[in-house]
């Protein structure tokens, strides 16, 4: 028991130790808080100007949100003067082999269009795994593309790259 008082007395000159310094820095902030001091004995000396006082009190924080606003306007400006451009690699048409083409037709597709029309036959033939959406269960078709019969949707691209010319 007795140590444990020991301890305790130890610990608290630690702890009014830091208020020391918090007292130090406090004279510093003093300056401001006299002048908040001042401000309701103007106010008090003056009951005439009540009605006017609650309109200024208005228009400062007005004054205060269209600073900011006006800050954030430039920087918006800025964004859509550099617009972004799609990769040609993208936009280039793909001949499909003739197993792909058997999914999403023969003719020359970009890449972009050659994801989309695989992804609407799996959703249209309900391919889609239903406990884990996503895997990818294959039919006869899809097997001879992807060689095995479930793939991730994130295989599924890789795979593609294989039968595209």
């Amino acid at each position: 028991m007795a140590t444990a008082k020991k301890a305790t007395a130890k610990k608290a000159p630690a702890k009014k130790a830091a208020p020391a310094a918090k007292k130090a820095a406090a004279p510093a902030k003093k300056a401001p808080a006299a002048k908040k001091a001042a401000a309701p004995a103007k106010k008090a000396a003056a009951p005439a100007k009540k009605a006017a006082a609650p309109a200024k009190k208005a228009a400062a924080p007005a004054k205060k949100a269209a600073a900011p606003a006006a800050k954030k306007a430039p920087a918006k400006k800025a964004a859509p003067a550099k617009k972004r451009t799609p990769n040609a690699a993208f936009m280039k048409p793909l001949t499909p082999d003739q197993q792909l083409a058997a999914v999403v037709g023969p003719a020359p597709l970009p890449r972009t269009e050659i994801v989309s029309k695989l992804w609407a036959y799996i959703k249209k033939n309900k391919l889609q795994d239903q406990q884990n959406k996503r895997m990818v269960n294959g039919d006869d078709k899809l097997k001879a593309l992807f060689g095995k019969s479930q793939v991730s949707m994130f295989e599924m691209a890789g795979l593609i790259g294989k039968h595209v010319k």
